[in-house]
């Protein structure tokens, strides 16, 4: 029951991550860092349309146009693959399919074998408590396991195609942000802020924990007050339903904070990631001075030649940083 439930807890992080994906195209938009005073530089209105779009997808991976990272891991979390076409890398294709219908072939395969097991073995414990027939917990476990593997190769599938993405910033906001979405701390290990990554491990090691205690308890509370409202239980322990009932909805308030305490680290790290990456080539430096220098101010033409204009002198100051 446990791994079914830390499975369960997995699989629900993959589909977050999978559609934190497509959201996350509003961070690449180079339009975003636009001055938006006017002219060419305004930047255009978002919406769902601009920030993801299939018809742009789809002629990227036919080589008619360029997508950004964030266009083309959107798409590929859905159309698995695309992200190895874009880049022109065929022969990975057969590897991932392969790979993903081997596993989660196997691995539908052996959960049937196991319910089947399951369901045989209920069937002869009510007729028969004593019965010699067991449940097929080997079966179980390879299935558990090739649903894991196929997890793998799909996030497998996902990286290489962030790695091999062309760019020529060695800071990119893209980069930096999908490593970040698909591994906490790698986004700050690209930009080269290696200090960041305990912090944040830290952080999501310790809610992820008091997520599972808290869980557990939750479970267990639950069964007990189940268990203390059946009449027909036989349960004669020293804990009360009521006393039950209280710590089963404290576990359970407790437990949704340490969700929203796990999504929070998760998510900030990603933002930290993208922000930082942004801030890489700002140059910082302790060397402030003042320059004065004598400059000419040149008329306005129009005035120059009608006579109207005069060349003026000034002094200028700069502050460097």
């Amino acid at each position: 029951m446990m791994q079914r439930s830390r499975l369960a807890y997995f699989l629900l992080t993959l589909a977050l991550l999978v559609a934190f994906a497509p959201m996350a195209r509003a961070q690449f938009k180079s339009e975003a860092f636009s001055n938006g005073f006017g002219g060419d530089d305004v930047a255009p209105a978002d919406s769902a349309e601009a920030m993801f779009s299939l018809r742009e997808y789809f002629a990227g991976l036919r080589h008619k146009q360029e997508l950004k990272i964030g266009t083309l891991a959107g798409g590929s979390a859905v159309f698995i693959g695309g992200q190895q076409i874009y880049h022109k890398q065929y022969w990975k294709l057969p590897v991932i399919y392969g790979g993903l219908g081997a596993t989660l072939g196997g691995g539908f395969y052996y959960r049937n074998q196991y319910k089947t097991s399951l369901k045989a073995y209920e069937e002869a414990f009510a007729s028969n408590p004593e019965t010699t027939l067991t449940i097929d917990e080997k079966a179980h476990r390879l299935s558990n396991y090739l649903f894991a593997g196929s997890a793998l190769i799909y996030w497998g599938t996902m990286m290489d195609g962030v790695i091999t993405f062309p760019t020529d910033n060695p800071h990119h906001a893209g980069k930096a942000t999908m490593y970040s979405v698909l591994f906490p701390g790698l986004g700050q290990a690209y930009n080269g802020e290696y200090w960041k990554i305990p912090i944040y491990w830290g952080v999501l090691i310790g809610a992820v924990h008091y997520l599972d205690v808290n869980h557990t308890n939750y479970k267990r509370f639950k069964r007990i007050h189940n268990e203390a409202t059946d009449p027909e239980s036989g349960y004669s322990a020293s804990i009360s339903a009521s006393t039950a009932l209280y710590y089963r909805d404290v576990y359970r308030r407790y437990r949704d904070y340490s969700i929203l305490a796990v999504a929070a680290a998760y998510l900030l790290q990603v933002v930290d990631a993208n922000v930082f990456s942004y801030m890489q080539d700002f140059e910082v430096s302790d060397d402030i001075s003042m320059q004065i220098r004598p400059t000419v101010l040149a008329p306005d033409t129009q005035y120059a030649f009608s006579g109207g204009g005069s060349t003026a002198f000034g002094v200028s100051f700069g502050l460097r940083f």
